[in-house]
């Protein structure tokens, strides 16, 4: 697989760099902004990759794996490659959850004939909803809108959990705003 790192988008660089860790055993999950960019078809731009890993003991020798494809461990979390000045990639935790919901089942997509995970169109809109929940991150609330206007997204599911984080009140704002 190649990839032009001075004008690859969200999604050419998630596939790229996931599927890459997968040949060295290592499972991720994309969260955050990216998926709200690959989503959004991009009309949302994060600027940077969130890449939940499923074994938190990989992190000891993910700066080697990291460093095979040309990205340099910037700080803690943080990892930058000298020709992808526009995106970045970060490895935020070993845990993957939405508000107290840590049930979670990402989708799947295949590249090249491997297996790759990504938050479900759902559960993006939860996670960002979650943000602005927690945050008053209006932002966050315009991202949710952005992907559910362009996938199907399991309205039951959002409102069952948005009453469950004891925020009944957002899943009706998000539901006006989705009509609009």
């Amino acid at each position: 697989m190649k990839i032009d790192f001075k004008n690859c988008s969200e999604e050419e660089l998630w596939k790229y760099v996931a599927v890459h860790l997968k040949k060295h055993n290592v499972d991720s999950i994309l969260v955050g902004g990216a998926v709200v960019s690959i989503y959004s078809e991009g009309a949302y731009e994060s600027g940077d990759l969130d890449f939940v890993l499923t074994d938190m003991f990989v992190n000891k020798k993910l700066p080697a794996i990291m460093k095979e494809i040309g990205f340099v461990k910037k700080g803690g979390r943080h990892y930058e490659h000298p020709e992808c000045k526009h995106l970045f990639v970060e490895f935020p935790s070993s845990f993957l959850e939405i508000g107290d919901d840590n049930q979670i089942k990402p989708d799947e997509v295949s590249v090249e004939g491997t297996k790759i995970k990504i938050l479900s169109p759902t559960d993006c809109v939860r996670d960002r909803l979650a943000g602005y929940m927690h945050f008053k991150s209006r932002d966050n609330f315009d991202q949710a809108i952005l992907v559910a206007k362009k996938h199907p997204v399991n309205m039951s599911k959002i409102k069952k959990w948005c009453g469950e984080e004891k925020h009944p009140e957002v899943f009706d704002e998000f539901q006006r705003a989705f009509k609009k």
